[in-house]
């Protein structure tokens, strides 16, 4: 089924935003202090960077179960499902940034000072180990974090398509980027990243038992099948 791609940036933002946890505003205004309120490439770039850091830990935790639960079927098969999610889901937020980089690149962008070496090497330092911590504390309250963490990003993604008109009028013709998707214009590439953060949020709701909070779209992958 073709999705469209349009209409699906526009539900974005017409859709009441969720009412994010205490732990997300905190981060979300530490993102904001750091990066500035204006969407952009570069902001796009560090939460990108980002991204893949939950689903390593919670993979590291599952194999540790694989390994010492074996003889419990239904511990196994769930331990499984979140490593073969987990796994095409960094794989895809990788790409992400990879687009992001040629973009940027295509474009003659620098990094900012929030995307230097040392800077980058503390905030991933940080959240590896909070992410770590809360996937061995509390793996539930992980999944909903993640949730809102890639709403948030769909929405980043929405505006900056909608604040950059000329995209629409960009060509593919990066091979890298087509490598992502087979899309005419950049304005679809960038929507088709911010439902691919949908698609990563309605999963995490789904394993942190919340699927009421699902964001249902036509076409979408069913998050119990990977």
């Amino acid at each position: 089924m073709t999705i469209d791609l349009r209409k699906e940036q526009l539900n974005t933002l017409k859709t009441p935003r969720l009412n994010y946890s205490f732990a997300a505003r905190i981060f979300f205004f530490g993102m904001d202090l750091a990066t500035g309120n204006k969407n952009r490439l570069a902001k796009a770039k560090l939460l990108e960077i980002l991204a893949c850091i939950p689903y390593r830990e919670w993979e590291i935790r599952q194999y540790f179960r694989l390994t010492y639960k074996y003889f419990n079927r239904k511990k196994v098969d769930w331990a499984q499902d979140i490593i073969a999610w987990g796994r095409a889901a960094q794989d895809n937020e990788y790409m992400h940034l990879i687009v992001i980089q040629e973009k940027m690149r295509e474009d003659n962008m620098k990094d900012p000072w929030f995307l230097s070496t040392p800077v980058v090497f503390l905030i991933t330092t940080f959240y590896i180990v909070l992410s770590k911590i809360v996937a061995w504390t509390n793996i539930k309250a992980g999944f909903q974090f993640n949730a809102e963490f890639e709403d948030h990003a769909e929405i980043i993604y929405a505006q900056m398509v909608q604040e950059n008109p000329q995209w629409e009028k960009e060509p593919v013709t990066n091979p890298v980027v087509k490598e992502y998707a087979d899309l005419d214009n950049y304005a679809d590439i960038f929507r088709r990243i911010g439902l691919d953060e949908r698609d990563h949020r309605n999963h995490s709701f789904y394993y942190a038992g919340m699927p009421e909070k699902i964001f249902n779209y036509d076409g979408m992958p069913d998050p119990n099948h990977h």
